[in-house]
């Protein structure tokens, strides 16, 4: 195993921090103006839209919605894959342990509260996450994500990515791929790996191919963001990455119509308008690097990110993933970050990922990563 130096290491886990912390205030952001037009956010909040977080429809701001739920699955089901392969030498098995991961996401959406085992034996109700109440809340779940993790599909982990539809949802490139993809990213994998493994790991509930790429491009962006690349650098190389797959073609037109919409004079809701709703993968994709990269603010581009008709909690929550690796935790507004639902869990999870994947190699760090947290099964 290579160890990072201590300044290395301390960086990566704050990159990794901001990624998911990022990730869930852009979500709670958008959370409540997920189905408003930008009319009718302008008529509520003022011209400017949204300055910061508002109360959703319970009159609580701050809380985050089944985007960051599924991405501290993601990130928990790739610690466990990673922790099983290190202790019992067998890899090869993230795809089937992350979908394990999804499916005790789907028990938060079934349940008020984190059920018993089933079994004696029962291996997917374990583990430190699903144990959290907060976490069961039903906040308007994409309906591929629940009906495709019913049908027990585990893509192939050499199948190739040839661009021919999934078996699972086969039409759908609904943004529930993508806004559940960072921590792919996070692994320090070469790009073109987490690219992949992102990829087929979305095909567990989406078929369709621009789904599964614009999946794979996130996580392409923030494996170069992590190692330290600009925002347009890392926009630019995912591009080249992308145009390598069959079937690229709606994902690359939408990220180069970010890249070059950002470079194209003042930044507007009108222009994140014109790029989709963030429905779909490619538009919630292009809307979250758009606001990224039009601004030097991160406060700025997190609600450039979010002021649109559309789905503004995935795009709040994908401009926050950049954002935040790109950054690290330190540049995200703190008064916002404070009110975020979770955040301790969050930032827990986070350090747990950066101790996994990114030990330090100072001789004094005795930290005992947390295994109980994470079981091998």
């Amino acid at each position: 195993m290579i160890h990072q130096s201590w300044d290395e290491s301390a960086a990566r886990r704050s990159r990794i921090r901001g990624c998911l912390l990022g990730g869930a205030i852009g979500d709670a952001l958008g959370n409540p103006i997920e189905f408003s037009s930008l009319q009718g956010i302008r008529a509520a909040y003022g011209e400017t839209g949204v300055t910061g977080l508002v109360p959703d429809e319970s009159g609580t701001a701050g809380r985050i919605t089944d985007d960051t739920q599924m991405t501290l699955f993601t990130a928990e089901g790739l610690i466990r894959a990673h922790a099983r392969a290190s202790v019992k030498g067998i890899g090869g098995a993230e795809i089937a342990v992350v979908r394990q991961a999804y499916l005790r996401w789907l028990d938060t959406q079934n349940y008020p509260e984190p059920p018993p085992p089933r079994t004696a034996d029962d291996v997917r109700r374990t583990g430190w996450l699903r144990t959290h109440p907060w976490l069961y809340a039903r906040r308007a779940p994409g309906n591929a994500c629940l009906s495709g993790l019913h049908e027990g599909h585990v893509p192939a982990g050499d199948h190739p990515l040839h661009g021919a539809p999934g078996p699972v949802n086969s039409g759908s490139k609904g943004c529930g791929t993508v806004m559940r993809s960072a921590p792919f990213g996070l692994t320090g994998l070469p790009a073109r790996e987490c690219f992949e493994l992102a990829a087929r790991c979305a095909q567990i509930t989406h078929g369709h191919p621009t789904g599964y790429l614009a999946a794979g491009a996130l996580a392409a962006l923030v494996a170069h963001l992590l190692e330290g690349d600009s925002l347009e650098g890392a926009a630019l190389r995912t591009l080249e990455l992308l145009r390598t797959y069959p079937r690229h073609e709606e994902t690359t037109t939408a990220l180069r119509r970010a890249i070059d919409l950002a470079s194209d004079g003042g930044p507007t809701a009108e222009k994140a308008e014109s790029l989709g709703g963030g429905w779909i993968a490619e538009e919630a994709l292009a809307i979250g690097v758009y606001a990224a990269l039009a601004h030097t603010s991160p406060k700025a581009s997190l609600l450039l990110s979010v002021n649109h008709s559309g789905d503004s909690d995935s795009t709040g929550s994908i401009c926050g993933n950049l954002l935040g690796v790109h950054h690290g935790d330190l540049r995200l507004p703190p008064s916002w970050l404070a009110q975020v639902e979770g955040r301790g869990t969050i930032a827990e999870l986070a350090d747990d990922f950066a101790f996994a994947f990114h030990p330090s190699a100072e001789p004094h760090d005795d930290t005992v990563f947390p295994r109980d947290r994470y079981p091998l099964n």
